[in-house]
């Protein structure tokens, strides 16, 4: 396993996985990400979420054709469904917005991040179909499906896309284009 010295180092290494192996991750490794997911920050800390294990083939196969097909999902040994609990969360960040996918996309940030420091491989999926996956899984109509995300051991090095240059996306003292 690669060893990391510092966040940004484990940011850096972080790649969208679309091939695993059949591998099953250690039950202490496990442990370890759901542990950052559980401990990520939320608005006024109601921790809005849940977060749905699939290790059943068949279920992870549905969830694959959920996704727009993507079939490499179902490759990973485990799929992560992160839900948000709309009726729960702060309902007015901005003064305009409902905190719950904010709340479940910072936690399931750190869930990555862990992963890659572990030496596994994530990709995060925003093509689904949430009414498929919600009967899939039995989630009740007030709960939203956030994203997905397959876990497990990487089977193929991808290659790392470019990032924008920081004069691009940083503007000081106001919005400039």
């Amino acid at each position: 396993m690669k060893s990391f010295r510092n966040l940004i180092s484990i940011i850096e290494a972080r790649k969208s996985i679309r091939s695993y192996k059949p591998q099953e991750i250690e039950e202490e490794k496990f442990q370890y990400v759901l542990k950052a997911f559980r401990k990520a920050p939320s608005a006024k800390n109601i921790q809005p979420w849940k977060l749905i294990v699939v290790k059943n083939k068949k279920k992870k196969n549905d969830l694959a054709i959920a996704c727009n097909n993507q079939q490499f999902i179902a490759e990973a040994p485990i799929v992560l469904v992160a839900c948000g609990k709309e009726d729960e969360a702060y309902g007015v960040m901005g003064g305009y917005m409902n905190s719950f996918a904010i709340d479940v996309t910072i936690a399931l940030d750190h869930l990555i991040l862990a992963s890659t420091e572990q030496g596994l491989g994530t990709c995060w999926i925003g093509a689904f179909k949430e009414k498929l996956v919600k009967d899939l899984l039995g989630i009740p109509e007030n709960i939203r499906v956030v994203a997905l995300t397959p876990l497990g051991y990487p089977d193929k090095d991808t290659v790392k896309r470019k990032r924008k240059p920081l004069p691009e996306i940083i503007c000081y003292d106001k919005y400039v284009e």
